[in-house]
Parts: structure tokens; sequence; C-alpha cells
């Protein structure tokens, strides 16, 4: 039963999922790692370091190791994989699970390599790593090995990565580097130069998740923010309405439907028929953006569904890479 242990991952920019077979997701945390300087020892892990986060003295370091999708500092992202998977296999060390690890399709060879690499060290004896978009729809439910044009839209905090898929493999993909933490980028800056106050990432997140929106609402959100007054350099605070975040995002999310439609443009007719008939599915944690799912749909004439569950879909899918038997994929890795 142990030897047969494995375990699924979305090592995403934002949070990390770790699935295990046959118990489901039993992680879902902040991609965050707090590190006490003079020492090198971990402090703290997943939520509890991301309430660190731009808070910590100088001896103190907190650490988002991924950027982009893709890992930015290997010895952190594998200290932060080691805890999580000591919390969800307690005996991990003795019983060496297979990990299926979600990437992004357009990673390079370096960057895999650096993804194989921190799953070893953290004790996998066999690593496999899957496109997100293969991963996300598999969580979905999504019959991938039909002779049937499904597409998928994964939209995480780095990457958003977009594929058609049939009979098991992507005929078209994707992947920009263009995602939630790009939306989050664009309300810093919105709010500085249109409304001269400084915020942070915790605050311009919060925004996001409150009041963001991609389509035009009849009723407008209003929240009150706080932060540092550019000019005068002292606090502040102030209300913000949800039009004027709409306005603040608007360039990173169509550059997302944009690259949406240029994937459309590139499918073969057959398919993209049967992408109008099945609809576009969004899954990743950005997709949950109030309206974006209208705004895909209203650009690009497809109905779009939202996955149940989005932001699970890719360590599901993962994880339910061997209960699946891979042989019946015509992928096996990247």
């Amino acid at each position: 039963m142990f030897g047969k242990t494995s375990v699924g991952i979305d090592l995403g920019t934002c949070n990390t999922l770790v699935y295990i077979a046959g118990k489901g997701i039993l992680i879902r945390e902040p991609s965050v790692v707090a590190i006490e300087m003079n020492t090198n020892k971990v402090m703290a892990v997943g939520t509890d370091a991301k309430k660190m986060l731009y808070k910590t003295p100088g001896s103190i370091q907190v650490i988002r190791p991924l950027r982009g999708g893709v890992i930015a500092d290997l010895e952190s992202t594998e200290k932060m994989i080691r805890f999580f998977l000591s919390v969800t296999v307690p005996r991990y060390k003795l019983i060496k699970p297979r990990m299926v690890i979600g990437i992004p399709s357009t990673i390079t060879e370096v960057e895999r390599r650096a993804v194989e690499e921190c799953a070893y060290k953290v004790g996998a004896r066999e690593v496999v790593v899957i496109p997100e978009s293969l991963a996300a729809a598999i969580g979905a439910d999504i019959p991938i090995n039909e002779p049937i044009g499904h597409m998928i839209c994964d939209i995480g905090g780095g990457t958003t990565e977009i594929s058609v898929i049939s009979l098991g493999d992507m005929v078209v993909s994707s992947a920009i580097r263009t995602a939630g933490d790009d939306f989050d980028e664009a309300i810093i800056k919105y709010v500085r130069s249109e409304l001269n106050l400084i915020i942070g990432g915790t605050a311009a997140e919060r925004l996001k998740m409150e009041i963001g929106n991609a389509f035009p609402e009849k009723n407008i959100e209003k929240v009150e923010v706080k932060g540092t007054d550019s000019t005068s350099g002292l606090p502040k605070r102030m209300e913000i309405d949800s039009e004027q975040i709409r306005e603040a995002i608007r360039d990173p999310v169509y550059k997302i439907v944009d690259e949406i439609k240029s994937i459309l443009s590139e499918t073969p007719p057959e398919l993209a028929a049967d992408v109008v008939e099945q609809g576009i599915v969004m899954t990743g944690g950005a997709s949950l953006l109030k309206g974006f799912s209208k705004l895909i749909s209203k650009e690009t004439g497809v109905p779009v569904i939202l996955a149940q569950n989005p932001i699970d879909c890719v360590a599901i899918g993962a994880g339910r890479y061997f209960e699946t038997k891979a042989s019946e994929f015509k992928w096996n890795s990247i």
C-alpha cells in the first residue's frame, strides 16, 4: 500500500497544492517560505509565511521561490515541498512516493530539469512532469482521450496556459507569463499613478479578489484601502471602486483574451467546431475573477464554462495520472 503512494503536485507561483492518491487534496497553501538568515532554518511555510511578507526584520527573509510558473529558488522550493510532504505523507522518506508535477508546456529544458531535481531531492522514487493544461483537463473531468476537440484555459498566478486537446494530446497550445500576479501589479501601478496612493501586493490582491472584475456590471462595488500618500509620504486611506479596478487590470486581462483568440485561429476547423459545441473550460485561481468568463465568451463567441473547483484541477489531474494508467495516454511526459 505505502509503496504505491503517488503524489500529484501543482507547483504554482502563488499556491502549491498536493494531492495524495486515494485521499484527495491535503495541502492548499501559498508558495511562500520564511527563512532565518543566520541559521538558514525554515521558520514558516505557506499561510504562516505569507503573513510575514513585507513585515520582517533583516534577520528573516520571506521568499516566493517560484516566478512565472517556474522555480526561481531551488533550495527554497525544495524546503517548501519537503515540509508539505512531511505533513501529508509522514513516512515519505521511507515510502519514496511517485510524483507527478504539472508545469507550463513552454518550460525550457533547464527549468524542467530543475523541477525534476527538486522532486528527487525531497525523496521521490519516480518523477513525471506533465503540461499544466493536460493536468487541468484531467482534473476537470474532460474526456481528453476522445476524438473530440476540447479547449482548456488554465489561468494561474504566474502563467496562463491555453490548449486544444484531442485524443489524449495537445493539438494547439500556448503558455504566456501573464496571469493573476500581473493583475496585482497592474492594480499597484494604477493606484499610484491615478490616485497617488502607494499600496503593497497584499492590498492589491485583496482589491482584486473583493471588487476585481473583467466585465462591466450594474452594481459598482467600493472598498476602503490603506497605503501611503505618494506626495506627502504619510499614511492615507481612500475608497476605490470596481470600475477603477477593471480599468487597472484591462491590459493583462485583454492580453489573455487575445491569446485565446490566437489559439482559436490556429485550431483546425474540425476541432474548432468541437470547441464551439463543447465550450472553453476555464481553470486556475485567476479564472475566478468576476466577469472573466463573460468577457471571454463575448470576445470569442464561444461558450465558456468555469470548472468545478478550478483552483484544484491541476493538482487533481496530476494526482490521477497513475490512477488512470499512464499507458492509456499518448503522453508520458512533456
